[in-house]
């Protein structure tokens, strides 16, 4: 099938999740495994990519990404246009799913457009004894855990205030640690008909898994020489 050919309902279809608690990962990689062309994941993509991270981002209550992901891709605020932000409020969502970083260090200058511009008051993930700055003005913060961000607390927090379905876009290091404890329910992955080359990293990063994990493949998309792979739990 060809996202291209395909129209908004129809997508929307493809990628819906069960009810109740869900998450999933959105990222892009090459055809030689690098998730990055240049330290961006830009290059990568194309405008059927671009529609399918669309959808997927009006589908989520709320996008949880990395603050590394934040700063080295230029995340503006989290915008939807008026069509998805209609057909979000008629099927029961916030007009607008909420921005939720998380950040060890909490070294995020409030002034970023993500923070200051957001339509709905963003949220960071943190660990104790991070010094919050004036983030605070601009951002809800959750303390979990004491020496690194417990993300197993944060996604419970998460789902406590009401956000049962998440995505999440990156980084590699946010991806790998959500995969250790377990919280992956889904992966879309698109791939991208490029070589990157030797030294680009991967999608994932971070502490090993247990045990390698099989997902079922759940369809296939293509279009322009991109492949859209989802599997899922």
């Amino acid at each position: 099938m060809w996202p291209s050919a395909v129209e908004d309902p129809q997508l929307i279809d493809l990628y819906r999740t069960p009810p109740g608690p869900w998450l999933r990962l959105n990222f892009v990689a090459s055809l030689d495994g690098a998730g990055t062309v240049d330290g961006r994941s830009a290059p990568l993509s194309g405008p059927a990519d671009k529609r399918v991270f669309g959808v997927l981002r009006m589908l989520c209550d709320a996008l949880v990404v990395g603050a590394g992901t934040v700063r080295d891709e230029g995340y503006h605020a989290l915008r939807l246009d008026a069509g998805r932000r209609a057909w979000r409020v008629e099927h029961g969502l916030a007009e607008y799913p909420t921005l939720v970083i998380v950040s060890k260090r909490l070294d995020l200058d409030p002034a970023l457009d993500a923070l200051a511009g957001a339509p709905v008051r963003p949220i960071v993930l943190t660990r104790t004894g991070a010094d919050p700055g004036k983030l605070g003005e601009v951002a809800d913060l959750i303390t979990v855990g004491d020496d690194a961000v417990d993300l197993v607390a944060g996604v419970a927090a998460l789902r406590e205030r009401g956000f049962a379905h998440l995505l999440s876009e990156g980084g590699p290091m946010l991806f790998g640690s959500l995969a250790a404890a377990g919280l992956v329910d889904e992966l879309c992955l698109t791939v991208s008909p490029l070589l990157a080359g030797a030294g680009a990293g991967r999608i994932i990063g971070g502490p090993q898994l247990p045990e390698p994990e099989r997902l079922t493949l759940r369809h296939v998309l293509y279009d322009d020489g991109l492949l859209f792979l989802r599997h899922a739990r």
